[in-house]
């Protein structure tokens, strides 16, 4: 990355509840469950953790569900997964961040987010991780792109890469409005409940 990209995870512990947040940051009062009011917490605290001058009340939601800054300022996302939130800021370009953990169902709903190519190069050893590696890939990217309406199968195309613990995916983004070559990280946590992370930047 770049030395204006900055990406950081947190594990909300259990002395940090909402008041520890509350002292620098605030949500969205529509927000009503417990846990889902404390991961949105964790993550406007965690962009305030890599760039203290982010003018998170400045925070809007798009028609997609994309949190944005008006005046682009600064190019972010957040992800949430259980106790985890992972956060990625740019000063320069559009970013896309997921974390993500291995559950059974990936390999279950696999044939609705890879297509015939992309299944072909699944590591048989190691399947459900090099699936999960590839969903968050996919979902890093559809927020990179931010604007909804995207078909994972169809506009998504990861090229074959072998599965490591930690890695580099080339990937083809197709759609009628925007035609990109997008290139991702990841990086599964050893020993941290088998989360995965996943991120982008658009190269300029």
């Amino acid at each position: 990355m770049d030395q204006g990209t900055r990406l950081g995870v947190w594990k909300i512990g259990e002395q940090e509840n909402e008041s520890f947040f509350r002292s620098r940051v605030n949500i969205s009062p529509e927000i009503h469950h417990p846990h889902k009011r404390l991961q949105h917490f964790a993550g406007r605290y965690l962009l305030l953790e890599l760039f203290p001058e982010f003018p998170i009340q400045d925070i809007r939601v798009m028609s997609s569900r994309k949190p944005v800054l008006e005046y682009n300022s600064f190019h972010f996302s957040i992800s949430h997964c259980r106790d985890y939130v992972a956060a990625i800021v740019s000063k320069k370009s559009s970013v896309g961040i997921d974390i993500e953990a291995m559950q059974p169902k990936i390999e279950k709903v696999a044939h609705k987010f890879l297509g015939p190519e992309e299944q072909a190069f699944m590591d048989p050893l190691h399947s459900l991780a090099h699936k999960t590696v590839c969903w968050s890939a996919k979902e890093a990217v559809y927020k990179w792109y931010g604007l909804g309406s995207i078909d994972f199968k169809e506009h998504i195309q990861l090229e074959p890469f072998l599965f490591q613990p930690a890695g580099f995916i080339s990937c083809n983004f197709n759609r009628l409005d925007t035609i990109a070559r997008l290139y991702l990280q990841y990086y599964i946590m050893e020993g941290e409940e088998g989360m995965c992370l996943a991120w982008t930047t658009t190269i300029n």
